[in-house]
Parts: C-alpha cells; structure tokens; sequence
C-alpha cells in the first residue's frame, strides 16, 4: 500500500474560483517516506493579504512559478495509484482533483484523512487541528502553514499511526465511501484564470 501525503495552500476555499499557490507531495510505503516533492505554483489570481499574512507566500514569490498546468503531468505520476492522504483530506483532495481534471488528466483516487485517523488511533485528545495534534504527539513542524512542513508533519501522524495500529484503521476507514460532492465548472465570468 503506496501513500501520497499531500499538503496545498491557495488563494482561497473553491477549487473551481481559487487556485493553488504550493503544493507538497510526501510518497510514503506505509513504513517511511520514499520521496518528496514541493513547488510553488502561480495561481493567476492575487493572493489575499489575511492569506500572506498566514503562509508567508507573496504574489511576488509565486510570479515567476509555474503554472498548474505546467506541473500537472509530474503531479498526476506521483498521485497516480496511491492513497491521497492529507488533514482534512476533502479540502486538499477536492483542488487537486477539480483541477487536474480540468487539465486533462482523468484522475481519482482512494481519500484517507489523517484527522479521522487520528481520532481512531490517538482518540481522547482536546483537538485533531494539526498543530494541536502534533504538539500532542510531539511532532515539531518546520514551516506551519507551508505546503512542505504541513505535508511533513501529517507524513509522521500516519507513520506513528500505523506504527501504533498497523493498517487495519487504515483499511477501516477506506472501506467508508463519502458521498460524492459536486463541484461546478468553472466560470468564465469572473475573469480569473485557472
């Protein structure tokens, strides 16, 4: 069982009106990380400032990034065929799926959310937020809020989740299908650019 953990952070909650500004993928085999892979992206739309203020990512730093477009084909081999781990998985999944199809790219795959799985794994604790989660666990984040250590650290929530559990919540919790949620296409009235 192969693992993509991934981590995004955008200009905003919509994958069909907001785009992505970074994007980490961790590839995990279930016992440790095997592979990473991080990059800014630019999203063609201005970043708010209560997002600046928070990410540290500025439209300067994304204007010479790529565009999703450009980084999809690497995005989708690396997604391809391996569980789409994140914390709060819906949201980071639903923009990588929204727009990766948008590109081309006929992509699915099974959803494993590390804050479902910590309340299995780790139950009794205040909050499953990630930074409340990994102070409890003693996990240090290099970056909050960045792509990169976000990924990272939920990598070693499900690294000292299997190694607490083994696979068997893993399994529990893919064998749950979540309804399905549409999302519109895109508007061509709005002007921003995908």
């Amino acid at each position: 069982m192969e693992f993509a953990v991934v981590d995004i952070e955008t200009t905003g909650g919509m994958p069909h009106t907001h785009g992505i500004t970074e994007i980490a993928i961790v590839i995990h085999n279930g016992q440790e990380v095997t592979g990473k892979y991080v990059t800014l992206i630019n999203p063609q739309q201005k970043i708010p400032p209560f997002i600046v203020n928070m990410t540290g990512i500025s439209d300067d730093m994304v204007a010479s990034a790529p565009l999703f477009k450009e980084v999809a084909p690497q995005i989708f081999n690396l997604l391809q065929g391996r569980i789409f781990v994140a914390h709060n998985v819906s949201f980071d999944y639903g923009f990588v799926h929204y727009l990766l199809n948008y590109h081309g790219y006929a992509w699915s795959a099974p959803k494993l959310c590390t804050i479902k799985l910590s309340k299995k794994v780790f139950p009794g604790l205040v909050k499953y937020g990630l930074g409340s989660l990994t102070r409890d666990l003693g996990i240090r984040i290099e970056g909050r809020h960045r792509a990169w250590g976000d990924a990272a650290a939920t990598a070693k929530v499900l690294t000292m989740a299997i190694e607490k559990e083994g696979m068997q919540p893993i399994h529990s919790l893919l064998a749950k299908k979540e309804p399905r949620k549409k999302i519109a296409p895109p508007s061509n009235e709005t002007g921003d650019a995908i």
